[in-house]
């Protein structure tokens, strides 16, 4: 069950993200620690790479806004920080740095069942996801396509 204060976290992070420049991710109260952690996970606005320094000026500027509007009565430690790379890929800016490398779609059929395909992600365009199949390209409509994700090589 998530903390009652949770949706006020992401309320506030994201309109000081708003205003520092940044997007929030992910935002989290874990309260099985003490004191607990709040956890917020950031890209920047333009998709580029967050730094060490803007995780400290992230944090400062949502800690103060935390404390002007008492959000947490309790002891808590306060975690910025990037979500790093992840197996999925879902923006734009994945599409294009992990052109060449092997995934997974999972997509729907023309007859609506779910299927899956791998292969090497050769790009994403407006229309299609296009990928290298055993040495043949082929197309899924970007429409039909439910989760794609990096895989190991096969050998």
């Amino acid at each position: 069950m998530p903390h009652p204060l949770l949706p006020a976290l992401e309320s506030l992070a994201c309109r000081v993200a708003d205003t520092t420049g940044f997007r929030v991710v992910d935002a989290q109260i874990q309260t099985h620690r003490h004191p607990c952690i709040v956890l917020v996970q950031l890209r920047t606005g333009d998709g580029g790479d967050v730094t060490l320094d803007d995780c400290a000026a992230f944090s400062g500027a949502l800690g103060e806004a935390m404390e002007a509007e008492a959000l947490l009565s309790e002891a808590y430690v306060l975690e910025i920080s990037s979500p790093g790379l992840s197996d999925a890929l879902v923006e734009d800016r994945d599409f294009h740095s992990f052109r060449g490398f092997p995934i997974e779609v999972r997509f729907r059929d023309s007859d609506g069942t779910e299927s899956t395909r791998a292969g090497l992600l050769l790009e994403r365009d407006d229309a299609f996801l296009h990928l290298n199949v055993r040495g043949r390209r082929q197309r899924i409509p970007r429409q039909d396509v439910l989760a794609v994700s990096l895989t190991r090589p096969s050998e």
